[in-house]
């Protein structure tokens, strides 16, 4: 069974940064579209940034200059690495995965991983 697990939750100060960890347990995620996306309180799920499986990589435009998604193929794990957090950003960000889904849209994705809460407070 395909299930992503998150890493890396924490509580950061505005400007300051936070890597976030997603393994794979049970596949590879080469070939797949994975993606990370975060859902604050009384929020929908939104997409922070995903890398489509032709290679796509999609940034919210909340996220651009201070994200970065990236595969380590060698340790099948996707990372967010984020910096210059801000008091908008803290949320339960979730990992996801999907084998043929392009777009960096919630509803396309059918693995997911638990989330893990991201706290952004001075």
């Amino acid at each position: 069974q395909m299930q992503p697990v998150e890493s890396g939750r924490g509580k950061v100060q505005p400007g300051e940064s936070l890597t976030l960890s997603c393994s794979a347990a049970g596949f590879t995620l080469d070939g797949y579209s994975v993606g990370w996306f975060r859902q604050a309180p009384g929020k929908e799920r939104e997409g922070v940034s995903c890398i489509g499986r032709h290679g796509t990589t999609y940034y919210a435009d909340s996220v651009k200059g201070r994200f970065t998604i990236s595969v380590n193929g060698a340790k099948n794990t996707l990372y967010l690495q984020m910096k210059s957090l801000k008091p908008e950003d803290p949320a339960v960000y979730y990992c996801a995965v999907d084998a043929l889904f392009e777009l960096c849209v919630s509803h396309g994705y059918d693995y997911w991983g638990q989330g893990t809460q991201v706290t952004v407070s001075s």
